[in-house]
């Protein structure tokens, strides 16, 4: 059983790699997701992954913030390659 240290303090980990979390939602979202049937762990995962690539992206353009600027003044001012390698 793995009791890494990591954000949330020592972790008491299940055999795949899952762990057991606290969360803190309103009663009423609660309520609806049980009578929705809903996967509450599969859902925060998804939720998660989702909001980490995201995260990934905007960090990706705002490090490459130049020389996306530049690459799209090159093409402004000299047309789009395929535009060229086509001659349109």
């Amino acid at each position: 059983m793995d009791t890494s240290e990591g954000a949330g303090g020592p972790r008491q980990g299940l055999a795949d790699n899952r762990y057991h979390v606290n969360l803190s939602l309103q009663g009423n979202l609660l309520d609806a997701a049980r009578a929705a049937r809903i996967n509450l762990s599969a859902l925060l995962e998804r939720a998660l992954n989702e909001e980490l690539v995201r995260l990934r992206w905007l960090e990706w353009r705002e490090r490459n913030a130049v020389s996306i600027a530049a690459y799209n003044e090159h093409v402004r001012e000299n047309r789009k390659f395929a535009e060229i390698c086509l001659r349109i």
